[in-house]
């Protein structure tokens, strides 16, 4: 009788026991952490984003979105947006090309590439441009060449300095010769705009590469970076099959670009709105106080 009791209760128990360990599992979010694609620490995500998406371990500065990088540099509901509505359309009729931007605009929420408008900066209006890689790797096509180009105009008719964040893969293959024209203008714009003594600060973030670089962002009176960005034209084995040399492995970053003249200041975001801030003051009509 007793050893009934006993082998009952022990089954009771080995039924119950899978059902005490579903109890305890926990649901983690899959957002909970984050690993450093350069040094392979893991961090908690919310540790990640209070640092403006620095890695506290290494440095690493990962790529922000366009609204991001408005919201840290901007000062808070100063942002008015240019040509909101402007998309891309197909104008060599590239097969899926349309679809591929109908699919890009549901998923991101952008229309094209750059977001452009104008805002205050602690206190000190200007002409804002931001890219976003999200958008075919912030590839310019011809809404891209236009949006900046109208920017640099607005600016100059206005007597605004432009402050304009690059990220790039380089030239809209999608869009073929009316991508590439798209340098010229962007250039004819920022000159327009140099001519009325206006200031043009370029912010290279990670990657600025293709025509972007061979245009309009190689083209500020100030260039900064955020350090230990990919800067450069064309890809690092395209340049050693040319020239039959071995390059050196910092080439295209940062602080190659700094060494060699092309970066004026690498700058850490934390540093970047308030640096920012203070070379547009320092460069106002008038002379205003720094």
């Amino acid at each position: 009788m007793l050893e009934d009791l006993f082998s009952k209760v022990k089954v009771r128990a080995s039924y119950d026991r899978p059902a005490r360990r579903r109890a305890k599992k926990m649901s983690i979010p899959d957002d909970l952490m984050y690993k450093c694609p350069r040094c392979g620490k893991v961090i908690f995500m919310d540790e990640f984003l209070q640092n403006n998406k620095v890695c506290i371990s290494c440095g690493y500065h990962a790529r922000l979105l366009a609204q991001e990088r408005i919201e840290q540099i901007a000062d808070n509901f100063t942002f008015t947006e240019y040509d909101r509505q402007m998309k891309s359309c197909n104008p060599i009729h590239f097969e899926g090309y349309t679809e591929k931007l109908y699919h890009l605009r549901r998923k991101t929420g952008l229309r094209d590439a750059v977001i452009t408008g104008e805002c205050t900066i602690m206190g000190t209006r200007c002409a804002l441009g931001v890219m976003d890689t999200r958008f075919m790797m912030a590839s310019m096509g011809s809404v891209v060449g236009e949006k900046i180009a109208r920017l640099f105009e607005r600016a100059a008719d206005k007597n605004l300095p432009v402050v304009l964040f690059t990220a790039s893969g380089g030239a809209r293959m999608q869009e073929g010769i009316v991508s590439l024209m798209q340098m010229a203008k962007t250039a004819g714009a920022v000159g327009r705009h140099s001519r009325k003594g206006l200031l043009y600060l370029t912010v290279l973030t990670d990657p600025t590469t293709g025509g972007v670089t061979a245009s309009f962002a190689s083209l500020g009176d100030i260039i900064l970076a955020e350090p230990k960005v990919l800067v450069g034209f064309a890809g690092r084995r395209v340049i050693e099959g040319t020239i039959k040399q071995r390059l050196p492995e910092d080439f295209q970053s940062a602080e190659f670009a700094l060494q060699h003249g092309f970066v004026d200041l690498i700058v850490e975001r934390q540093q970047l709105r308030r640096t920012i801030a203070r070379l547009l003051r320092l460069h106002e009509k008038g002379g205003a106080q720094v």
